[in-house]
């Protein structure tokens, strides 16, 4: 059985990090807010043409009103990038909306990245990760090929709780949500979507690809980990996945950031990996990239789904 690695991000700009983290936006100044096109993308693009292999950007639509990041998509287009969805305004409670409202935002995105880019896109990844019946139907109707969402990371989940419950201990709620506890039985594995829960196997036309999780513990094998933990660990973790259909190594722009870059030191207090110097997590992205070159196919998540539909 064919084996692919696919390596997706997220261009989350720094604001949705002020919100995710209950922080005041107007600690931004203007290059912090053009630092995922201006130096994120760029950083990326350099490691895939290194590598000559390919990736997938999930692009959020309100996000393209900075002509430094539309100017960088369309130079990851043209690298042979596939530029999907991560909805338009990134509502954290998105799954929680109408179908209706659901469809609106995501038609603003479609508009957005065609504008953007010239293409509409074929996958889609929810803000925050969660999925719901309204949010999977809503992804269907508007012909999508698959959704990469679900991450059934027991770690993850835990983790995400307490932060949410310190911020608002704090008097900073956070606009994350935390997902239902299903998702944490979830397949790891590709399956397709039906019309009812989304974290159980379906027959609808729609696939979802699993963000990796390690087999048992599920631990996340996502970019935070990746480049932040012991790297034996990182290792370990990896040869875990070794025989997973498809490993979806999922990414955030922030991921090759650090504080030297021009992120405020507030927002950098709360996401502690940005005092990781970014030229040692670009040295562990370049190793994973050797790895995977070596043990499976990279594709884009879009031509890992067309494999899927065929096999």
């Amino acid at each position: 059985m064919k084996r692919w690695s696919a390596i997706s991000v997220d261009l989350d700009s720094l604001p949705h990090y002020c919100r995710i983290q209950g922080l005041d936006e107007n600690l931004l100044d203007a290059r912090a807010r053009r630092l995922v096109g201006e130096v994120a993308v760029p950083r990326f693009l350099e490691l895939f043409e290194t590598f000559s292999c390919p990736g997938t950007f999930f692009a959020i639509g309100e996000d393209l009103s900075e002509q430094s990041l539309v100017k960088s998509l369309r130079r990851a287009q043209a690298q042979g990038v596939e530029i999907a969805s991560h909805s338009h305004a990134h509502d954290y409670a998105l799954s929680r909306r109408t179908v209706d409202d659901i469809r609106s935002d995501l038609q603003q995105a479609d508009k957005a990245i065609a504008r953007a880019v010239g293409v509409k896109p074929k996958g889609f990844r929810a803000p925050g990760y969660t999925l719901s019946p309204a949010l999977v139907e809503a992804v269907g109707s508007l012909g999508y090929a698959y959704d990469s969402s679900v991450f059934p990371a027991a770690p993850y989940y835990a983790a995400k709780a307490a932060v949410m419950g310190a911020l608002t201990l704090l008097g900073r709620p956070s606009r994350a949500i935390l997902d239902r506890p299903q998702v944490l039985a979830a397949p790891r594995e590709p399956y397709r979507l039906g019309a009812g829960e989304p974290y159980v196997p379906g027959e609808g036309a729609l696939w979802e690809l699993p963000i990796s999780v390690t087999p048992y513990a599920r631990v996340p094998f996502i970019g935070t980990f990746a480049l932040t933990m012991p790297w034996a660990w990182v290792s370990h973790s990896y040869r875990a996945l070794a025989k997973e259909k498809l490993f979806n190594f999922e990414l955030h722009a922030i991921d090759v950031l650090d504080v030297s870059d021009g992120v405020p030191e507030a927002l950098a207090r709360q996401q502690r990996d940005l005092h990781v110097k970014a030229s040692e997590k670009l040295s562990r992205l370049k190793q994973l990239i050797r790895w995977m070159r070596q043990d499976s196919e990279m594709a884009t998540l879009s031509s890992v789904t067309a494999q899927l539909t065929l096999w």
